[in-house]
């Protein structure tokens, strides 16, 4: 499996048949990343920020992925090499591994997997979700670990199958394809204002009451489809995307805990403390110490 790339690319084996690529074009430029992969892979395509645009068919089939979203690619019938065309600023995160190696993670529960069941498994399968907040914190993880060589595999092992069991972590009752609400582009556009609104203001945010006028959604649309479109409530999202900022403020060296806590919204540093211990399972002070 030969790989050719412009831009900064690695590669990290995970073990036979299963790699992970990472993919980051931090110039003013498009950069054109390409690897031959053969018919006997599944791949699953990552945006960070920034976005992509995949190549097929010598340029005559286009699939773009854009920042916070996500692609997988799977056909028996023919080899999808890669051939993606980076646009400037983007990082995107590549898990690609046999389909023999993917059944082997599932094979209790293959049935389970839409295009593992028996009818579906010599068909293509094309699929573009949004990445969960949940997920955008593993993808984080992998593109951003500062760790001995010697455990590196280990942790991206282990990272990439947290990656791919949240992927795949749909409740019961979430077929985004039948969900009628998803089906109104326009309350989509409401909902993702609503997210961002969020961020912006995280320090100071809204009420959901405010929130649900500001972006012109009844409050039970906004929380029924927030939940839909993020996998999480609104203050869900919220506090765990103020964690993940946090995390990477002191992971820069240059803020203090206090100011930290204080850009997050939190008033008191003991707090932001107890908040950060209840996502990471470790203290700011200790996360920093353990990161230098």
């Amino acid at each position: 499996m030969e790989s050719v790339a412009k831009g900064s690319y690695e590669e990290i084996l995970v073990e036979e048949g299963f790699y992970v690529l990472k993919i980051q074009n931090d110039t003013e430029e498009n950069t054109i990343v390409e690897r031959e992969i053969d018919s006997s892979f599944i791949q699953f395509h990552f945006c960070l920020k920034g976005a992509g645009k995949f190549n097929f068919n010598e340029g005559n089939y286009q699939l773009d992925v854009t920042e916070e979203n996500s692609l997988l690619l799977y056909n028996t019938q023919k080899d999808l090499p890669l051939n993606l065309c980076m646009s400037p600023n983007s990082w995107l995160l590549s898990v690609v591994m046999t389909i023999r190696k993917f059944h082997s993670l599932f094979s209790s529960e293959a049935g389970y997997i839409p295009f593992l069941s028996e009818e579906n498994k010599e068909k293509k399968y094309y699929s573009q979700e949004l990445v969960s907040p949940a997920m955008a914190v593993v993808l984080s993880q992998l593109m951003n670990y500062n760790l001995h060589p010697s455990i590196k595999e280990l942790y991206v092992k282990g990272k990439v199958y947290e990656l791919i069991s949240l992927y795949f972590n749909k409740t019961k009752d979430a077929d985004l394809e039948q969900c009628p609400f998803l089906a109104d582009e326009d309350n989509v556009r409401r909902i993702k204002m609503a997210k961002e609104i969020m961020i912006s203001r995280m320090a100071e945010p809204p009420t959901l009451a405010e929130l649900s006028k500001e972006i012109g959604l009844s409050l039970k649309k906004l929380k029924e489809g927030f939940k839909q479109i993020y996998g999480d409530s609104v203050y869900g999202f919220l506090f765990d995307y103020k964690m993940e900022y946090a995390r990477k403020m002191l992971e820069t060296g240059r803020h203090n805990v206090n100011e930290v806590g204080l850009k997050v919204g939190y008033s008191t540093a003991s707090h932001f403390i107890a908040s950060f211990k209840k996502k990471y399972g470790t203290t700011p002070k200790k996360y920093l110490t353990s990161n230098t």
